[in-house]
């Protein structure tokens, strides 16, 4: 799913002031020396979190009025929606957190959450610069209510060593689900413990999300129109089917570990042919020295899709004081000159027009093998509906994926399965 974090500038301007209009709080945080101090819980590690650091101190150094204390939180990213949902019970919570995009309908039910609608609509970079799967991620009922943080698609990165050794052409945009999974069982090589392809096996979002663009190219939605039900009955058993005859061939490795972790490390040992994944996976391919390429995603309808999985950075309320200071903050990391850093850095793609403009990111991505696929891939890309609900389906989707995957399961019983358990939960008043 999402591996990095965010950017960009903001002003105590009177757009950020009309979003914060009737905030209260526990405590404004305005300290002696009147400087305002923000806790940030970014859930970040690694190359993710020297870059967030580094921003951090830049931001404290160019607005002394105001201080980012991104020491906080003490989780990963995957746990920070069960360290969030207890601050906000204990009364003791951040001022900002990273949130995933699937996660942000459930949080946003609470009224600590700040609307951003105002300060996002009249900030910079314009709010039609952004991506629209960057603004249908960060809007639940018509208001925004967080600021976009990474921005990431799906495609297909392969192994050319691989292609040329089991003779097989280079896959091009266009193809086929039918001529990918045929292309994963001539790339498999038992004798060589080569993998045509793979797929996360833990029932987990990073396995639900990747299927989405299926159903969504054969006409089905994640929630029917209705809201009352599944949209993907009459879609979901094909495009599991998928997944049944990788399975049958044995050219797919499944994961059996949370994270994908083993997955791509399969991958980057040559060891696999080609893997859906995003372009937080680059720098790691180009760092094992793998020869590849990237391609979009196949499709049943021969029209491009994908998906992608932006995460946000959740305002909460501490007082007017701290919330204005939280926005300048996340305005200020979503900035093209931020946001621009962060892509570098991080692995990810730009939230905007303006960055993707910027003449940094231009000659990274012509550096950068593939990198300009993934961006392409962002006009054809969908988000997960921003839903309260989304959980439960998407655990109850996850079960019927796995158990497809490992064979325990047809794929029309399993999405029945998973029907019973989604629709029950879409029921629930929310």
């Amino acid at each position: 799913m999402t591996r990095v974090i965010a950017r960009r500038r903001l002003l105590l301007g009177a757009a950020a002031a009309g979003a914060l209009a009737g905030c209260g709080g526990p405590s404004d945080g305005v300290g002696a020396d009147g400087r305002v101090t923000v806790e940030l819980w970014h859930g970040q590690n690694d190359t993710a979190r020297k870059a967030l650091e580094a921003l951090v101190a830049e931001f404290n150094r160019t607005h002394p009025r105001i201080r980012v204390d991104s020491s906080g939180g003490g989780v990963v990213a995957d746990a920070m929606l069960q360290k969030v949902t207890a601050a906000l019970a204990a009364g003791s919570y951040p001022d900002i957190a990273y949130i995933f995009g699937s996660d942000l309908a459930s949080v946003a039910r609470s009224p600590r959450v700040v609307d951003l609608t105002s300060a996002l609509h009249g900030g910079t970079p314009s709010w039609s610069s952004f991506w629209a799967p960057v603004r249908d991620a960060v809007t639940v009922n018509g208001k925004v209510r967080a600021a976009p943080a990474v921005l990431d698609s799906l495609a297909v990165v392969y192994n050319k060593k691989l292609f040329r050794r089991a003779g097989v052409p280079f896959p091009k945009a266009g193809w086929s689900w039918d001529e990918f999974t045929d292309t994963a069982r001539r790339l498999t090589d038992p004798g060589r413990g080569v993998f045509g392809t793979g797929w996360p096996g833990t029932g987990d979002e990073d396995t639900v999300w990747r299927l989405w663009p299926m159903v969504w190219d054969l006409g089905g939605e994640v929630i029917a129109a209705d809201g009352k039900r599944i949209g993907f009955a009459r879609q979901g058993p094909r495009a599991l089917s998928t997944l049944a005859r990788l399975a049958h061939d044995r050219s797919v490795y499944v994961d059996p570990k949370p994270g994908s972790e083993q997955m791509y490390q399969v991958f980057l040992s040559g060891r696999m042919g080609m893997v859906a994944t995003g372009p937080w996976e680059l720098p790691d391919v180009i760092g094992a020295k793998v020869d590849y390429g990237v391609v979009p995603l196949p499709s049943y309808s021969g029209r491009p899709i994908t998906i992608s999985g932006p995460d946000t950075w959740t305002v909460f309320d501490n007082g007017s004081a701290r919330s204005r200071a939280a926005v300048e903050f996340v305005r200020w990391m979503i900035r093209p000159s931020q946001d621009a850093r962060w892509d570098l850095s991080a692995g990810g793609l730009p939230l905007s027009s303006a960055t993707a403009r910027r003449p940094e990111w231009r000659e990274h991505s012509a550096t950068t093998t593939g990198l300009g696929v993934f961006t392409d891939t962002l006009a054809s890309a969908r988000v997960r509906p921003v839903h309260a609900a989304y959980p439960q389906i998407s655990q109850a989707f996850g079960e019927a994926i796995v158990s497809v995957l490992l064979g325990k399961d047809s794929p029309a019983h399993a999405v029945r399965r998973c029907a019973e358990t989604a629709d029950a939960a879409l029921l629930i008043p929310r």
